[in-house]
C-alpha cells in the first residue's frame, strides 16, 4: 500500500510584527504528528532562544522571539 502524502490543510500566512516582539507562524497538515522542518530560504532553522518550534496534532507552529527585519 503506497504511503499517503502529507499535505497542507492551512498554509502559512504573511504576518506583520513590531520589531523586538514575538510572532507565531502556524500551518495545519493533513496528518497528525508529521515531521515538520522550518526553513528560511535554504537554511534549516534550529530550536534556540530565538526560534521555538511546537507541534500538536496536525498544527505546527514556529515562534520567532525578538523579531528583527532580517527575519522577514
Amino acid at each position: 500500500v503506497p504511503a499517503v502524502p502529507v499535505l497542507f490543510k492551512q498554509a502559512l500566512e504573511n504576518t506583520a510584527v513590531e520589531e523586538g516582539k514575538s510572532v507565531s507562524l502556524r500551518c495545519e497538515l493533513t496528518k497528525a504528528d508529521a515531521t515538520v522542518v522550518w526553513k528560511k530560504g535554504e537554511a534549516t532553522l534550529q530550536a534556540s532562544a530565538k526560534y521555538e518550534m511546537k507541534q500538536k496534532g496536525t498544527v505546527a507552529e514556529l515562534v520567532i522571539h525578538n523579531a528583527e527585519p532580517e527575519d522577514a
